[in-house]
């Protein structure tokens, strides 16, 4: 098990360039299965659980050429079902949740899948009935295999129709529009989730000869077609990434330059850290973050308490609710933060307790934080990287404490963030991988 031993307390100062969206690549990388002809996709991050389902792919018996650094090229005119049924498949697959996004281009294309339950952050109960109603409704058949933990289903008859979805899953809307494509008749989904990652899925879809129509509503229409054909498409940088950086450097009082950013694709992003009290500058397609030794949390027009929730797109991403939380430990002022998707993503708060911060944990979903304004630093100390978000969240809190941090685990880290140690040393962190 790796780990990260960081000098905290330097101020970087740079430009970093964020990497492809990991959650956009788990999506995008699948829909070559729906096609035989060859699927160019660029700007593919490096990372643990990206690689991991490549890899399945590969074994599926796709024909993966890496053509450069995160460009690779998909031939799937040789798919292997039987692949589904092997032990390799089940034990690689029950540990990458993202494999579950295979189940929407197989069904489509060959009628069968087999799936066992998907691995992934250990966050709370993180369910699959969407994708699975989903799949119900188009008419597949779906039994579950308690002895091997398996689900077998058949879609030989896929059918378009009407569904209003009981949540507005990102993974969920995107198989089930990837199973639509190619089923008879006309699909429309009800309460679709609209991020931006769906939407560039859509996009791709569509120039694969797809009929997709109402993209980034929550009213998506798919009408069937018999085929689909080659593409290329070039993944967003990763929404999630930008914003760690943005309280990277509030944090570190850095002056970093985030390069690319597609700003136009952030939504309310910039404007939740903005509310911290971080200054930034949108310059072109780049975000400024000059070196700031004070950043105040606003109140609410009444003088109440800020809070910052998350909430399906448009609104606050949960995955950078631990970043948000993290930041607001040195700023001057309280907040409220509300993870209201799952129940155990904010566990890891006894690790900034115990570095310092002043932590308030109200219940599994709430926090308030008392912002420090720097008059007590973090103070580095041992700690394990419980998950992806909470690992960097408590990267960044190291590079901002007096003295030393050593993070275990950092696995975790590697599985959503390409090479981050690397990155970070070269505007300035001092940090060392064990």
């Amino acid at each position: 098990m790796g780990s990260f031993k960081i000098k905290g307390g330097q101020k970087l100062k740079g430009e970093i360039i964020p990497q492809g969206a990991k959650n956009e690549a788990l999506q995008v990388l699948c829909a070559p299965l729906l096609t035989a002809e060859p699927v160019t996709i660029h700007n593919i991050p490096d990372i643990i659980d990206v690689n991991k389902l490549i890899e399945l792919i590969g074994n599926l018996g796709c024909k993966v050429e890496k053509l450069s650094q995160g460009s690779y090229r998909f031939t799937a005119s040789n798919i292997n079902t039987t692949y589904l049924k092997t032990a390799e498949y089940r034990q690689k697959a029950a540990a990458l949740r993202g494999s579950v996004m295979l189940l929407g281009p197989i069904l489509a294309r060959f009628g069968e899948a087999n799936i066992p339950k998907p691995g992934g952050d250990k966050i709370g109960r993180r369910r699959l009935d969407t994708h699975f109603i989903g799949f119900q409704n188009l008419g597949a058949k779906f039994n579950f295999d308690a002895d091997q933990n398996l689900y077998n289903i058949d879609a030989h008859a896929l059918k378009g129709c009407y569904m209003l979805l009981d949540e507005a899953s990102v993974t969920g809307t995107a198989n089930i529009v990837m199973a639509a494509v190619l089923a008879e008749g006309t699909t429309t989904i009800y309460n679709a989730a609209c991020e931006p990652y769906l939407q560039q899925l859509c996009t791709m879809l569509n120039s694969m000869g797809a009929k997709i129509t109402g993209i980034g509503s929550n009213l998506i229409t798919i009408e069937g077609v018999k085929k689909l054909g080659g593409t290329e498409h070039t993944i967003l940088p990763d929404m999630i990434e930008i914003g760690s950086f943005i309280g990277l450097a509030a944090m570190t009082q850095s002056e970093i330059t985030i390069k690319n950013c597609r700003i136009e694709k952030l939504g309310i992003i910039p404007e939740i850290f903005k509310r911290l009290g971080i200054k930034m500058e949108l310059r072109n397609d780049d975000i400024f973050i000059p070196s700031q030794p004070h950043y105040e949390i606003e109140t609410f027009i009444d003088g109440s308490i800020l809070t910052v929730a998350d909430a399906p797109w448009p609104g606050f991403t949960p995955d950078l609710l631990s970043i948000v939380l993290v930041v607001a430990t040195q700023a001057k002022g309280t907040v409220l933060v509300h993870q209201k998707m799952f129940e155990s993503r904010l566990f890891f708060v006894d690790k900034l307790i115990d570095m310092g911060a002043q932590i308030i944990l109200c219940d599994p979903h709430r926090a308030t934080v008392i912002g420090l304004d720097r008059k007590q630093l973090l103070r580095g100390i041992k700690m394990s990287s419980p998950d992806i978000r909470a690992g960097v969240a408590l990267l960044i809190a190291a590079l901002s404490a007096q003295g030393e941090s050593e993070i275990s685990n950092v696995e975790q880290i590697d599985r959503g963030y390409q090479d981050i140690d690397g990155r970070l040393k070269k505007i300035g962190a001092i940090i060392e991988r064990c």
